[in-house]
């Protein structure tokens, strides 16, 4: 049985999601990875109820990425992190209604030297356990991820695989492989080490300088060692295509091959 991979609906935000969906099925798309952002995504309570049956109608499983533009958990203004925390809780209760694999978090930006990073860290851990306080009982999983560059990270590699430690199981890594390589990380070391938590990696390229979600191949990141390392993941960990807005659909088709030959070493039909 082939490994299933997954698209990020990235590449068609703020279209229609269901036209969304047809168009990466007919990609071959096994999983889609929903990001909940644009105007389609508005009203979202309203929403849920007529979306989850549909959705869990068609032929592909889910993951759920909460809405990524104007979030941040750790925000230096209170209105946006509360704001920010009911946007995620949202996302989890409807990951629950849809099965899907995980929901995706991002722990928090620090986007000016002015701000301390110790405080920023110690928002993240409360927002985050109390996320795994809802997201418990209701089965789903929380993927922590990777994120900020330039300075608005808010770990260096080595406190990011520590992250972690005083969280249940509830709680996995993420790891963006195009943000590693915007920090300059040791993007193979980073997934050996965290292997036993790793639920999911969102792979895409760049040139170093900015997060461009390139298709692989494309930017400049060094990917044999990567493939190497991912070679040793868990089975459960999900393999994530996240391209850019506006990028061609038959990319993705030639990511998921691409995967499957030089990862998992399946033959691609």
């Amino acid at each position: 049985m082939k490994k299933e991979i997954c698209y990020s609906d990235l590449p068609l935000i703020t279209n229609d999601v269901f036209e969304n969906m047809n168009k990466l099925i007919a990609m071959d798309a096994d999983k889609v990875e929903l990001l909940m952002d644009g105007d389609k995504w508005d009203e979202m309570e309203r929403l849920f109820a007529d979306f989850a049956p549909k959705l869990k109608a068609l032929p592909v499983g889910y993951t759920v990425h909460p809405p990524a533009w104007d979030t941040n958990l750790t925000s230096e203004n209170q209105a946006i992190r509360e704001a920010s925390f009911s946007e995620y809780k949202k996302a989890i209760e409807f990951a629950s209604m849809i099965e899907a694999d995980h929901v995706v978090i991002h722990p928090g930006f620090c986007f000016s030297p002015v701000f301390n990073k110790e405080l920023a860290k110690e928002r993240a851990i409360v927002s985050i356990q109390r996320l795994a306080e809802v997201a418990k009982p209701l089965n789903v999983k929380l993927v922590i991820e990777n994120v900020g560059y330039n300075g608005s990270s808010l770990f260096t590699q080595e406190e990011f695989t520590r992250f972690l430690d005083s969280f249940d199981e509830t709680v996995g890594y993420l790891i963006d492989v195009g943000h590693a390589h915007l920090n300059h990380w040791d993007i193979p070391k980073l997934i050996r080490e965290t292997k036993g938590r790793l639920l999911a990696l969102h792979l895409h390229d760049n040139n170093g300088e900015a997060d461009e979600h390139l298709p692989i191949g494309e930017g400049t990141i060094q990917w044999e060692g990567i493939f190497s390392a991912m070679k040793e993941v868990p089975d459960h960990c999900q393999l994530i295509l996240e391209y850019a807005p506006k990028t061609s659909l038959e990319k993705l088709r030639d990511g998921k091959e691409l995967l499957l030959k030089e990862v998992l070493q399946q033959k691609v039909e």
